[in-house]
């Protein structure tokens, strides 16, 4: 097996800060591992809040010339990064393998979904257009211009350690603002390999600044808490979440939040089961089942409760375990040992309150950290893992009887995120997505990302949109100007 972090030269797993790869202040580092085997594949620079200070002066030094870059120009850097990512998705998807777990088909997965967000916005950049009118009294008029927000913050997570950084960096400096990305401590080698590649291509000094840190606290409270900083973008827990929006409060700064989700999955007994069981197989395992838009609770109308089932976990327990680098693997390994106790957890306390494992539902022995894919039935409403996140390969299955009922219990969350309805009754289809409160919802389909789609959800799952035209408007202030002319 090839080491994809060769990829990497020494200099590169340092902070990237405007024009120079450089250490930390204070010399600090910390270790990578490889999930799947625990085993160390890396040290890079631990920075502190100097370190991120010093990448805010590098982004507030770049922010007017980077603004006043012709669209083209900015299109074209955007356009020659996405040509770079397609080229290298191979060694771009084995480290991201390396170093988060997932098979290295779903890897190669994100590398294609992570670079169309550059040529999306590439094409957005020199769409952005204000508007010219006569005020409705007349004797004035009316001249709006949109204006980059300014210098961004991106805190991005260790589940998609490419497409999460891609979906916030691309609309960035699309509309003219540079960037600060602070990725998950367990997933940093793709966010650093990005900026590399942004590098080559030609993305000037200081538009694209990586900080890499264990102390993610006080790096990030510091750089909010900078009058230069204008915009905060964070994917990441609802936990989490509320205290970042606490701080971005402080400078009033633009946020854009996509955080938990909960998702319900229904299956309706006059669905394609065919369909839905493929629909539900990506939903729930996309990516482990390590994603915020997750099926996490599947529910399947009475008349076709036991046929859906028996077929959903016969093919859940087909799924191959193993080293995402490793041929016909399909399920590879949760990120950390604490991810792991945590699905243990919540499957224990489902059982205890009595629910019945179908399938999997033991965490295995050996290195690494691993859980087969797990299905329970029986599970009752006060299980934990009912209303908390799973995150990861498990699927409880709960029987309904109505619309209305299984819409109460689908909305009965502070999550609202997205929802999954399988039906071949379209006016049927057309009341779930009108009465799910989730800001997506996917109708026969179990994948829904998109960059061309406006991804993120409502409640206690986040504020704004990612993606889509609406995507780069969260990175645009608009002007207004009277202009007197009688």
């Amino acid at each position: 097996m090839s080491d994809p972090t060769n990829v990497l030269a020494p200099k590169h797993r340092r902070l990237r800060i405007g024009d120079t790869w450089r250490d930390a202040a204070s010399g600090a580092t910390f270790a990578v591992e490889d999930p799947a085997t625990g085993q160390t594949i890396a040290e890079v620079a631990d920075a502190g809040v100097a370190d991120g200070l010093a990448a805010l002066d590098a982004a507030s030094t770049a922010m007017a010339q980077w603004a006043a870059t012709p669209p083209r120009k900015r299109s074209e850097l955007l356009t020659a990064t996405h040509r770079a990512l397609t080229e290298r998705s191979e060694e771009v998807a084995r480290l991201i393998t390396l170093e988060m777990g997932k098979p290295l088909a779903e890897a190669r997965a994100e590398v294609a979904y992570g670079a169309e967000f550059f040529r999306w916005f590439a094409e957005e950049a020199v769409r952005v257009e204000g508007r010219y009118s006569t005020a409705p009294a007349g004797g004035y008029r009316i001249l709006t211009v949109p204006k980059p927000v300014g210098p961004c913050v991106f805190v991005t997570p260790w589940n998609f350690p490419l497409a999460m950084g891609a979906r916030k960096i691309a609309p960035a400096l699309a509309a003219g603002c540079t960037t600060i990305t602070k990725p998950a401590a367990q997933t940093p080698l793709t966010m650093l390999l990005l900026a590399r590649i942004m590098e080559e291509v030609g993305v000037p000094p200081g538009v694209v600044n990586v900080v890499t840190t264990k102390r993610s606290g006080e790096v990030v409270s510091a750089l909010l808490a900078d009058g230069r900083t204008r915009k905060l973008s964070f994917t990441g827990s609802t936990e989490v979440g509320r205290v970042l929006l606490r701080q971005a409060a402080d400078n009033v700064l633009r946020t854009s939040m996509e955080l938990g989700g909960n998702a319900a999955l229904i299956v309706c007994a006059d669905a394609d089961l065919d369909v839905a069981l493929d629909g539900a197989m990506v939903a729930k395992m996309r990516n482990i089942g390590e994603s915020c838009i997750a099926a996490n609770r599947i529910y399947v109308e009475e008349p076709v409760r036991e046929e859906f089932t028996a077929r959903f976990a016969e093919r859940m327990g087909a799924l191959s375990v193993g080293h995402g680098l490793d041929d016909g693997v399909d399920v590879g390994a949760l990120i950390d040992d604490a991810s792991v106790t945590t699905i243990d957890k919540l499957v224990a306390d489902a059982v205890e309150r009595g629910a019945r494992v179908l399938v999997g539902g033991e965490r295995p022995d050996g290195p690494g950290h691993f859980y087969p894919p797990t299905v329970l039935v029986d599970v009752p409403e006060d299980a934990r893992m009912l209303r908390e996140e799973i995150f990861g390969p498990v699927a409880p299955i709960i029987p309904f009887t109505s619309d209305d009922e299984v819409l109460a219990k689908a909305n009965d969350t502070e999550h609202g995120l997205v929802g999954y309805v399988f039906t071949r009754d379209l006016q049927r289809a057309i009341r779930f997505a009108e009465g799910l409160d989730t800001g997506m919802v996917g109708i026969n389909r179990g994948l829904i990302s998109d960059p061309s789609a406006p991804f993120g959800g409502v409640k206690q799952s986040g504020i704004g949109k990612e993606g889509s035209h609406e995507g780069i408007l969260e990175y645009l202030d608009l002007t207004y100007a009277a202009i007197d002319l009688p």
